[in-house]
């Protein structure tokens, strides 16, 4: 296996053609797709991968600067893309790595058919009209929170990010990921992602996309939502009942139907340059 699969633990599955990649969001890893990806493997190529940092990936390729944005994240996308020589590739992507993906498609649209975006965020901090569910002093108490106690930040905000209070092993869940990440790492990927606005990527895609936006989310309340819907040309966007920011763990059945009427609907053609 090359250094690139290697490094991200990139598992490939499935018995169709075109390539559906799957992109965990933050303290996670690829294991939180296992209750999506079994609908969609007879159709589809399926390819799972970690973030550097998490789950079985190779720590030690962590570079602050690399990371030092979304963008070094991107740059992994497309370089497993390159590695496996996928493309018409339907993007799938949890969280920040919702964005990770539009980054990675304005950087080479013509690689990806599609773009399903779970509780995406383009930018977290209210700004002016804007709103993004926090301003700047809940992010930073956030931060130092995480900054000074790894394992009680996460046994604090997984379940809150979870929202789902009737069914607690699902936030115990997230916070046994979330503590198993490397804390530095964390730590880092968290100021990364927190403090990162994406608003003028949105009007660079060119790929058709599906906006997924869970009610009661405290990380992407509805507000951001209907944001994306209205600054990402052509997207889709669908209210869902499931609460909470982790559909693809509370609410999976409702999840893949979304995107199974999503990927029914056909493509517009993309212009040629």
């Amino acid at each position: 296996m090359s250094a690139v699969l290697t490094r991200h633990n990139v598992k490939v599955i499935g018995r169709g053609e075109q390539p559906m990649l799957f992109a965990h969001g933050y303290g996670c890893d690829q294991n939180m797709w296992r209750f999506i990806t079994p609908a969609f493997e007879d159709r589809y190529k399926i390819v799972l991968f970690d973030h550097v940092g998490h789950g079985q990936s190779d720590a030690a390729a962590f570079d602050q600067t690399r990371y030092g944005a979304l963008n070094g994240y991107a740059d992994d996308v497309l370089a497993i893309c390159r590695e496996l020589d996928l493309t018409n590739v339907i993007f799938v992507g949890h969280s920040v790595s919702a964005m990770i993906g539009v980054l990675a498609t304005v950087q080479e649209p013509e690689r990806f058919d599609r773009l399903v975006l779970i509780g995406p965020s383009p930018r977290y901090i209210n700004d002016g009209d804007y709103v993004g569910g926090f301003k700047q002093e809940d992010i930073e108490g956030v931060l130092d929170f995480l900054d000074s106690n790894h394992l009680g930040w996460s046994s604090t905000m997984a379940p809150v990010i979870m929202g789902n209070p009737d069914r607690p092993e699902l936030g115990e869940e997230l916070t046994n990921s979330f503590c198993r990440t490397d804390p530095e790492i964390a730590k880092h990927f968290a100021r990364v992602t927190f403090l990162s606005d994406s608003r003028a990527d949105l009007s660079k895609v060119a790929t058709k996309a599906l906006i997924l936006q869970c009610s009661q989310d405290v990380i992407a309340p509805e507000a951001v939502g209907h944001y994306m819907h209205q600054n990402l040309p052509g997207s889709e966007f669908v209210l869902m009942k499931a609460t909470g920011h982790c559909p693809n763990l509370s609410a999976p059945e409702e999840t893949i139907a979304a995107m199974e009427a999503f990927l029914r609907d056909p493509a517009p053609a993309k212009a040629s340059a």
